[in-house]
């Protein structure tokens, strides 16, 4: 009646636990209601990551941080604790393909999910096309204050397509909505210089550079795919053997 699932589950072996240990009756219940409380909270943040909508699983242990010298695992470890998502603060990974920047995007998403944040992840293509489906749905306002809801919110790819006006007016609208208010962490393979591809309107482009650099913090995953130099090294010992 009461809800409490985990309590059900591991009453037996706490029990026999408690009994073996000579626990004091205010003991067992501790170790009773800290079970549940675990077990609620971990399925609270599967939930959270779930609603995320990530693409696959991505995690900090098991990224590589030795394939790739331009990241450092202090400053990332140091991310992975969420004050920049705290206070509302941006996230910008610069790098070429293969450098690690989705790896690391996702993986923070995660983390911020465990630490409670609400998360959305999605494609700057994909969410362009959203919004321009709901402008001509007139549904526009609706999903522009859904994204701004969330406290986290992850763009990933921005930077691959050129995007028209209306588009990238539309996605400015979503991040003057989150500005200085809930955080925005995207992944480009370009430099903000080469944004002006993507952006064709420079005063435009400015904007969201803007956007998305005050206060904020610009990681660099520099220009070497480790993915194509780990590629290249098992056709090497492939060929040697």
């Amino acid at each position: 009646m009461l809800r409490l699932p985990s309590i059900r589950q591991q009453f037996a072996g706490l029990a026999e636990g408690a009994a073996r240990d000579q626990m004091s009756y205010r003991a067992f219940l501790a170790e009773l209601l800290m079970a549940e409380c675990d077990d609620r909270a971990r399925r609270v943040s599967e939930r959270r990551i779930k609603a995320a909508s990530f693409p696959r699983d991505e995690s900090l242990r098991a990224f590589d941080f030795d394939a790739n010298p331009n990241i450092e695992s202090a400053t990332v470890n140091t991310l992975a604790t969420c004050e920049w998502g705290k206070k509302g603060e941006p996230l910008c990974l610069i790098g070429d393909s293969g450098t690690g920047k989705s790896h690391l995007l996702i993986a923070l998403g995660t983390e911020a999910a465990m630490h409670g944040f609400r998360v959305r992840n999605v494609l700057a293509t994909k969410l362009v096309n959203e919004l321009v489906e709901a402008a001509d749905e007139k549904q526009l306002s609706k999903t522009i204050a859904r994204y701004g809801r969330v406290d986290l919110l992850c763009i990933d790819e921005l930077g691959y397509m050129e995007l028209d006006r209306r588009g990238a007016e539309l996605l400015f609208q979503v991040l003057t909505e989150r500005e200085e208010k809930n955080s925005v962490a995207i992944a480009s393979n370009e430099s903000f210089s080469g944004w002006t591809k993507t952006f064709t309107d420079p005063r435009l482009c400015a904007a969201i550079v803007d956007r998305l650099t005050f206060n904020g913090a610009i990681f660099q995953t520099g220009s070497e795919s480790y993915r194509l130099a780990h590629t290249k090294a098992q056709a090497e010992r492939a060929q040697v053997s």
